[in-house]
């Protein structure tokens, strides 16, 4: 193995992970200051994409295509808890997971009503198209090394808005004590409706980046949910620090399990065997490495101590 080629991989791994971080911090925020387990998480993931695929085929502009991303998904977001996520505050989280998946087979069967079943692809504009030379002579694809950016800008973003907005005051202070902030006259219907569309947001915007890569198709925020589960089970859950900690963790180690494992077999192993011995094992890798944190840490990285 070339040190070119393990420098991409690394690189993927981050992007990756940046990745899995828009996903996890509007999910770990909701279930941080509301206390919901939002299973439709993913859906939004899912209008995001869509619709970013859906305004650039009708505009041709790759940018337009991402705003209508945010707006799409803070939108479905919006309503979404206006009309049912409300209702479920107060119930407990059996009830919560039940209503949320069912929100996921109305926007799985919405979604294929309204583009139909088969995928649609979304264009990496000219402009980030091609590859960039790195330091070390390294060609690595603009458009990847962008994403990396924009979310590491987006998370600084985040982490201002938390820390240093009157917005992110009452966000912290409704993690700690809702019922509190409620008496202190803060509209907390006002700001639960606020911090779910911003999650939607984060979670649309992420769909919409991941399309250019890959397919945009229904169903496509499913298995991004699960990794986003394990990435705030790992950082904390409410922790946006450390759902950036965690889904970089998760990007490098899934990534560089797919690397480094099947090679590791080959050494005692044909190269089939090792092949499908090594890939199996790295699928489970991110799973070990959750399983150990919690041995080490039951709250996660970051989490508040019971």
């Amino acid at each position: 193995m070339t040190l070119v080629l393990f420098v991409e991989q690394v690189l993927n791994g981050l992007q990756f992970g940046i990745m899995l971080f828009l996903m996890a911090a509007g999910l770990t925020l909701v279930f941080g200051v509301m206390g919901l387990i939002n299973l439709a998480h993913g859906s939004l993931y899912m209008i995001g994409a869509f619709a970013a695929a859906a305004a650039a085929g009708w505009t041709g502009s790759f940018l337009l295509a991402l705003i209508a991303a945010l707006g799409a998904a803070a939108a479905a977001g919006a309503i979404v808890e206006l009309v049912v996520i409300r209702r479920l505050y107060d119930r407990d989280h059996l009830d919560q997971v039940l209503a949320t998946f069912a929100l996921i087979l109305i926007f799985s069967e919405g979604t294929r009503w309204a583009f139909g079943s088969f995928p649609l692809f979304l264009d990496i504009p000219d402009y980030l198209s091609g590859t960039i030379t790195l330091p070390g002579g390294i060609e690595y694809p603009l458009y990847r090394l962008t994403i990396t950016l924009a979310g590491l800008a987006i998370a600084a973003g985040l982490f201002w808005l938390i820390s240093r907005t009157r917005l992110g005051i009452r966000i912290r202070a409704g993690e700690s004590d809702r019922e509190m902030i409620a008496a202190l006259g803060v509209n907390i219907s006002r700001l639960y409706t606020i911090v779910f569309a911003l999650g939607a947001a984060l979670a649309g915007l992420a769909g919409a980046m991941v399309g250019a890569i890959q397919s945009v198709q229904v169903g496509m925020g499913e298995p991004v949910l699960i990794l986003a589960f394990v990435v705030i089970v790992i950082g904390g859950i409410g922790s946006i620090k450390g759902a950036l900690i965690g889904a970089l963790m998760v990007g490098l180690t899934d990534t560089m399990g797919k690397l480094f494992l099947p090679q590791l077999f080959r050494l005692f192993m044909d190269n089939a065997s090792a092949t499908a011995t090594g890939s199996a094992l790295a699928s489970m890798l991110i799973y070990i490495l959750m399983a150990f944190v919690l041995i080490w840490r039951p709250q996660g990285l970051f989490g508040a101590r019971a």
